[in-house]
């Protein structure tokens, strides 16, 4: 009897995408709105966020599919707080409670980026600057560059299906 083997070293080895880092503070929606007026894209937000470690961290997520260009664009938050509240056991006269903050990243290895633009295409070097600089002239984004996907150690987060 003949064996078979199959051999998966890296499933998420060739992802073939453009990531491009925003730094700013405004709210996700807003810089949705501000994408779309600049770009000429039109992203929506999507009926589910990104749920990761079992409803411990929620990342927004918007979405808008090209049918001309066959081209998804992905808008998606790199941070995620949520608050707990812990009973601090003291051997004292009142129950104290006491709320502690955790940040989680999408992608720990850029943890001050906070939103990433997510294009499943790739674009050549010329195309990818272009949206950078159309980027850059957002007054409320005070950074964005390109970021190489293959040197991601957590890149399989970047898979939304």
């Amino acid at each position: 009897m003949a064996v078979h083997k199959l051999i998966l070293d890296d499933i998420f080895e060739d992802i073939s995408c453009t990531l491009i880092a925003l730094h700013c503070t405004i709210e996700d929606y807003r810089l949705a709105y501000l994408l779309n007026k600049n770009l000429s894209i039109n992203l929506t937000r999507k009926a589910e966020d990104l749920d990761f470690n079992k409803g411990m961290s929620k990342y927004s997520i918007y979405e808008w599919e090209d049918k001309k260009q066959l081209v998804t664009w992905n808008l998606v938050s790199n941070i995620c707080k949520t608050e707990t509240v812990v009973e601090m056991d003291y051997q004292t006269l009142f129950n104290t409670q006491q709320k502690i903050i955790k940040t989680y990243h999408l992608i720990p290895e850029f943890r001050k980026v906070n939103y990433f633009l997510k294009i499943d295409s790739e674009f050549n070097g010329n195309k990818e600057k272009y949206f950078i600089n159309n980027l850059l002239k957002i007054s409320h984004i005070a950074m964005a560059y390109a970021i190489d996907v293959n040197r991601l150690k957590s890149k399989e987060n970047l898979i939304f299906d």
